[in-house]
């Protein structure tokens, strides 16, 4: 038989499901008018389609959150109580009392800091688990002095035994959100200030991508008016880490929040391409700005000295007509792209004056028999010869930035030309086919190129200005129309009636009538390279090069942004070691720092072992404090015994990771087989480190990846030695090899 108290809980639940119901049902309600009512005209549809997408995306809120709809309760000193939950809900009367309050309401936060030595005018906190829409089982945590006294509560932790039973848990595959057990240092950087940067530095288990998930929440229900129209855009390591994460923003009830990884920072390319190490690190470095400038200039060509262009046996481009184009073009400021219509005007004034030369000259007198008439058509003639169209285009082209980086790559003249300043082993590294699309470490450089080259939108607005004359002319039309209509018996006073145009203008009813876009924030900026996003969250910031630095400033020129890492996991050779240096070319010393200090993840034994590698990696650097120990010690194995472990861990719930830097054993179900870089974020019941030193040799950073490498376990740590290997100096407990 459930206790009362479960009893409570459970008829306050199935009223809060009763009301999320009804919601749903309503937001179905609305769609299914809005098909009705709306007619079948072109704005129609369009106006039709937006608001479904919304009410859509209304039921995927409440789907979302159906299951953990309600986690906690404070009741306080006056006698007053609430219900904490994922979403905010409000009874159906006219006094819209709160039956659940949103996590991230002000009235929600003395849930997550209320202690007994400072119980924010709270007097008992309790902690609601349900089984779908069931209660199981209620856990309060008393507030009061007397409680504190009797040392119930030491202040350190909030909700330990649910914060336990959470870290406790098998995992899944999937990352959950931490609503239930939010700590006090977690909640300060989720609350902290939408305005400037954040840098949150943090050591692995410490929460740092849980707490950026829940800030992109907090932030978007605290700021949704300055936020819906920009969007969010979170930043990840990998598309491992991003379906890993995929699942917490809508648990959350948030569905709008773009996830993305560097590869994905110029639109329309998917940076997924394999690239070396080592050409990754030359693509990150700042001086690559540079070679693709002079990349740029490079297809600005003339021809060789005493090599004309012929275009036929009148019409020749030599070197100096070439170049006097070209410094014209060069000489307006303008970008590549945009320059292009003045070095065509340019070399065709040229050759318009050379033709009428040729065909105009009087023999005798020397002076040109033709008319400007006659010179305006040479003109027109010559600009609509397609040899002469293939030539300017050759010498001036107008580029893409995929087909600009392509043409590069694939030649290594244009490399040594445009890269003198990188080593000749350097050099090399850049050389591709250009097969197989483009690299993670591509996108920074594409978008960069972009910057570079210009786009010519004077198609693009002229067509734009063409369709609003004619919505002006028809809402004209209409007004004309309305106007036209009117009795013109002389005993009717129009003079006091009002008519359309008096209360409506043309431009008016003409936007009213603009088609609508349908798509939501997120897909609108993920095809806008220019969308300027209203916050930008940054997780495993350490890994971003300089390059990737400079593309990611352009999503975000308001420079509202989170970015969260850890110094010491970084293993990307073009990575940061400090975070001043990473952001003073931005923001020079205008960021704002926090740290987390506490790992729930990492148990205290496997702390033992990363700490010592942590303290040669960086002596200043404090080892996350461990908040639990879990009694199994890391184990040192031999490689020859990997199978038969892995099989032991296989058999048991959770799942189970081997970290490897080469050699990868055949595929198995539950088993996940990574190198460091993939491992970034993620977290396993079990994992199993192949070979370390051959981790710390694959990399210039290789005692970061080891780090990394040894923290991704919630449980239990295995460490594989090739057999003969001594214990390594790391290794914290004098465990033999067996």
């Amino acid at each position: 038989m459930s206790s009362p108290v479960i009893g409570e809980e459970q008829q306050h639940l199935t009223t809060l499901y009763a009301r999320l119901d009804a919601e749903r049902d309503r937001a179905a309600a609305r769609l299914a008018d809005t098909l009705r009512e709306v007619g079948t005209n072109k704005q129609g549809l369009s106006h039709r389609d937006a608001l479904a997408d919304r009410y859509a995306r209304d039921v995927a809120r409440f789907d979302a959150v159906e299951h953990g709809l309600c986690f906690g309760r404070v009741d306080r000193v006056d006698g007053t109580h609430h219900h904490i939950g994922r979403i905010g809900l409000r009874d159906g009367t006219g006094e819209h009392n709160a039956l659940l309050v949103d996590w991230r309401a002000p009235a929600a936060r003395p849930f997550y800091l209320a202690t007994a030595a400072s119980p924010e005018g709270v007097t008992r906190r309790r902690h609601i688990r349900t089984d779908n829409r069931v209660v199981t089982d209620v856990e309060d945590d008393f507030l009061d002095l007397a409680a504190a006294a009797g040392g119930t509560h030491d202040g350190s932790l909030t909700s330990e035994s649910v914060l336990l039973a959470a870290l406790n848990a098998h995992r899944t595959g999937r990352m959950r959100d931490i609503v239930e057990t939010i700590q006090v240092e977690q909640d300060a950087v989720i609350r902290s200030d939408l305005a400037g940067v954040l840098v949150v530095q943090g050591g692995p288990g410490t929460g740092k991508t849980a707490v950026a998930l829940h800030r992109a929440a907090y932030l978007l229900y605290t700021h949704r008016e300055r936020l819906a129209s920009r969007g969010v855009l979170v930043v990840g390591p990998n598309d491992t880490f991003l379906r890993y994460i995929e699942h917490v923003l809508p648990s959350l009830a948030e569905t709008g929040v773009l996830l993305w990884t560097v590869g994905d920072l110029f639109p329309g390319v998917t940076g997924r391409r394999a690239e070396s190490p080592e050409a990754a690190r030359v693509k990150g470095r700042a001086v690559m700005v540079d070679v693709i400038a002079r990349a740029i200039r490079d297809r600005q060509r003339v021809p060789d000295e005493g090599e004309p262009w012929v275009i036929n046996d009148d019409i020749v481009l030599d070197r100096p007509a070439v170049a006097a184009a070209r410094h014209r073009a060069r000489a307006t400021g303008l970008l590549h792209n945009l320059a292009k219509p003045y070095f065509d005007d340019a070399l065709l004034d040229e050759l318009t004056e050379r033709e009428a030369e040729r065909v105009g000259a009087d023999p005798f007198t020397g002076t040109n028999l033709l008319a400007p008439g006659d010179v305006a058509d040479i003109r027109k003639e010559l600009a609509e010869d397609p040899t002469i169209r293939f030539a300017l285009d050759e010498l001036w082209p107008v580029l893409t930035p995929q087909r600009l980086l392509a043409d590069l790559f694939a030649d290594p003249d244009l490399v040594d030309s445009a890269a003198p300043m990188l080593t000749e082993a350097e050099r090399v590294l850049l050389y591709r086919l250009p097969e197989g699309g483009f690299s993670a470490a591509d996108a920074p450089l594409l978008d960069e190129a972009a910057e570079l080259l210009g786009e010519d939108d004077r198609a693009a607005r002229a067509e734009a200005a063409r369709l609003r004359r004619e919505r002006l002319a028809w809402a004209q039309g209409v007004l004309d129309l309305t106007e036209g209509s009117r009795s013109t018996d002389a005993e009717d006073n129009w003079d006091d009636v009002l008519s359309a145009s008096d209360i409506v203008t043309a431009e008016l009813l003409a936007g009213r009538h603009e088609e609508r876009d349908p798509r939501s924030t997120a897909e609108k900026a993920a095809l806008d390279r220019r969308w300027a996003f209203g916050h930008v969250i940054v997780d495993e910031a350490q890994e971003l090069s300089a390059m990737a630095w400079r593309a990611l400033m352009r999503r975000c020129p308001s420079r509202s942004m989170t970015i969260v890492g850890d110094l010491a996991q970084t293993g990307d050779p073009a990575g940061a070691r400090s975070w001043g240096e990473v952001l003073s070319p931005y923001v020079a010393d205008r960021w704002r720092a926090a740290e987390l200090t506490v790992s729930y993840r990492t148990p205290a034994e496997i702390m033992a072992v990363a700490g010592r590698v942590l303290a040669r990696i960086d002596p200043t650097l404090p080892a996350p404090r461990a908040v639990r120990a879990t009694g199994i010690a890391p184990r040192l194995i031999t490689t020859d015994e990997v199978s038969a472990v892995l099989a032991e861990e296989l058999s048991r719930p959770g799942t189970v990771a081997l970290i490897t830097s080469g050699e990868r054993p055949e595929p198995r179900p539950g088993l996940s087989v990574l190198g460091v870089p993939e491992a970034k974020g993620l977290e396993f019941d079990s994992v199993v480190v192949y070979d370390p030193d051959a981790i710390v040799a694959a990399s210039p950073r290789g005692l970061s990846d080891l780090y990394v490498a040894l923290t991704r376990p919630t449980q239990r740590l295995t460490v594989a030695l090739p057999p003969g290997t001594p214990t390594p100096w790391w290794w914290a407990q004098p465990v033999p090899v067996r």
